[in-house]
């Protein structure tokens, strides 16, 4: 969807950032004198780039995941997936699983269900566009490099989640059971297509400019 945008946009909100400060995984910080799980992909590592085929310009599968390092006391997991660089207040959220058996070592390919696939039953909460999905990485042509945060936590005994949660609720229970946490970023990017005209200006830039005087 935000590929049809015209690169000026992307130019005009590239300094507009959530900022990594603000994803679930920095925000609680259960790194400190809590156990850590390690959370990986086959398809990409720990601050490299995402594959093209799961994000908006190829199948828009999730990607593989899998992880190590659960604590014994682990009643169930929880996934998060925000990505970090989106022009917007808070993190633009891809992804919410909820309710994963804390004996589950990762997903495959396509676990969660995205546009035009059905996904593998995973239990999900709400993305930032209120689907119950996968939300593939889309970032605006010309906004530059956006981190796509992966975090992991497990939660101590507690009442699955009804419905299909949100953030906001995700937030308030991970506060009261999460004792433990991982993080794995992926990054994307889309092209820049505008053509260098003069010092720190692109020719969408500067059609943009024209065109609003």
């Amino acid at each position: 969807m935000l590929e049809k945008l015209p690169d000026v946009v992307g130019h005009a909100l590239r300094e507009q950032r959530a900022g990594i400060e603000k994803t679930v995984y920095r925000q609680l910080d259960l790194r400190a004198g809590t156990a850590a799980i390690t959370l990986t992909s086959l398809a990409f590592g720990d601050h490299a780039p995402i594959p093209a085929l799961y994000t908006a310009d190829g199948a828009g599968h999730s990607p593989p995941l899998a992880w190590s390092g659960v604590p014994v006391a682990a009643r169930s997991l929880l996934l998060i997936v925000e990505d970090a660089d989106a022009p917007t207040p808070q993190p633009l959220v891809h992804a919410i699983a909820v309710d994963i058996s804390p004996h589950e070592t990762g997903l495959s390919e396509g676990a969660l269900k995205s546009p035009d696939h059905e996904g593998e039953g995973v239990k999900t909460g709400r993305n930032s566009y209120l689907g119950k999905s996968w939300l593939p990485p889309d970032p605006p042509p010309g906004h530059g490099v956006h981190r796509y945060a992966f975090q992991i936590f497990a939660l101590a005994e507690g009442e699955a989640f009804s419905g299909t949660p949100g953030r906001d609720a995700v937030v308030d229970t991970l506060r009261d059971r999460a004792i433990a946490s991982g993080c794995l970023i992926g990054t994307y990017e889309r092209p820049d297509t505008a053509i260098k005209v003069g010092k720190g200006t692109t020719r969408n830039a500067a059609i943009g400019m024209e065109n609003m005087t």
